[in-house]
């Protein structure tokens, strides 16, 4: 089977893919931009939603050194490992932005927080702490590029990874009607069922449940047909 990934994989899942043979075909359909920020201060309580926020303020030295001794919430796993990997310990760590805004305004509703983010989120945290009156200042420290790529060839599966590269990919492609998506979340599944109804979500949003959403599609509910 022949599969478009509409970033660049992780050599671990593309050395699985390949040996359940899968070949695969790379293209990067967004582009991270670091924003020029100062950050003077922040609040004791942390939020960061992607790898890339935490990638590009641990290696700015101004804003690591506002990050000392904070207690740190996230989104998704790969997010967490990246704060551990730099010294920080995890309070709580959910699947999506709506699961861990919710946990924030109950279990921490007399309590400030600093998000770091990029210019493309999604809103749950914003509009629930405005809701619920919970201080929230925002830290952009990113933005996210549309880098739209036309695709000549058929491909058998098209792995997503945001709502973004969704946005992008659609730019200059249609979808064809023996195409399969595969999606690492529900929140980029959300975005590609404007498109198409024929794609499959990873039961939780890592590259071990996305390869087995392939696998089990195409050993089991593709062989059916």
């Amino acid at each position: 089977m022949r599969l478009l990934a509409t970033k660049k994989l992780s050599p671990s899942l593309k050395d699985r893919l390949v040996q359940h043979g899968f070949s695969l075909v790379e293209y990067s359909f967004i582009e991270i931009k670091p924003l020029t920020v100062q950050i003077k201060s922040t609040f004791d309580h942390l939020i960061f939603t992607s790898q890339n926020a935490v990638k590009i303020a641990f290696s700015h030295p101004e804003i690591k050194s506002q990050l000392r001794e904070k207690k740190y919430f996230c989104v998704g796993e790969k997010t967490k490992s990246l704060l551990e990997e730099n010294g920080q310990k995890v309070i709580k760590m959910t699947q999506n932005s709506s699961e861990l805004a919710h946990f924030l305004v109950k279990n921490f509703k007399n309590e400030a927080f600093s998000f770091f983010c990029g210019k493309r989120r999604r809103p749950e945290i914003e509009s629930l702490f405005l809701k619920n009156n919970t201080p929230l200042e925002i830290h952009q420290l990113y933005d996210t590029l549309l880098t739209p790529n036309k695709i000549e060839n058929t491909f058998d599966g098209v792995l997503f990874f945001s709502p973004s590269a969704v946005e992008s990919y659609f730019e200059l492609n249609t979808w064809h009607p023996n195409t399969q998506g595969f999606c690492i979340g529900k929140t980029t599944a959300s975005a590609l069922q404007k498109y198409t109804s024929k794609y499959q979500i990873a039961k939780q949003p890592n590259e071990a449940q996305l390869l087995l959403s392939l696998r089990n599609y195409y050993t089991q509910d593709h062989a059916q047909k």
